[in-house]
């Protein structure tokens, strides 16, 4: 997974329309919703366009992607394609990702493909 998997944003769930591409690389075109020569089509533009602009749901529901919004802060999260997920649980090998250490410095699961590890998650909530 690289940066362009994902996206996290402070702008809030609808976003100006001329936005979405700098916002997470895909254009709202006629044809579609696209990115490079990957086009998807849009059969309701009303679950995607408001008054207001582009709705960041309805874009993510149309690239197969889970979302979260927090309408208090305006932040949203934009996950990685459900697919390549169902693949890898089906594989049963999990997907690539990247987190920082400590220190700051990135680590891809793939770096680790050969070795055994243990991967700790927690929250202090």
């Amino acid at each position: 997974m690289d940066a362009s998997d994902i996206a996290l944003l402070d702008t809030g769930p609808v976003v100006a329309s001329d936005a979405l591409t700098d916002l997470i690389g895909w254009t709202l075109k006629p044809q579609g919703l696209c990115k490079d020569d990957e086009c998807v089509l849009v059969p309701d533009r009303s679950v995607v366009e408001t008054d207001d602009g582009v709705d960041l749901r309805g874009i993510a529901a149309l690239l197969d992607r889970p979302v979260a919004v927090d309408d208090a802060t305006g932040l949203v999260a934009i996950g990685t394609s459900r697919g390549p997920r169902r693949d890898a649980q089906q594989n049963q090998q999990a997907p690539d990702f990247r987190l920082p250490d400590l220190d700051g410095t990135w680590h891809a699961l793939s770096d680790h493909r050969s070795k055994k590890k243990l991967l700790v998650a927690f929250s202090s909530w």
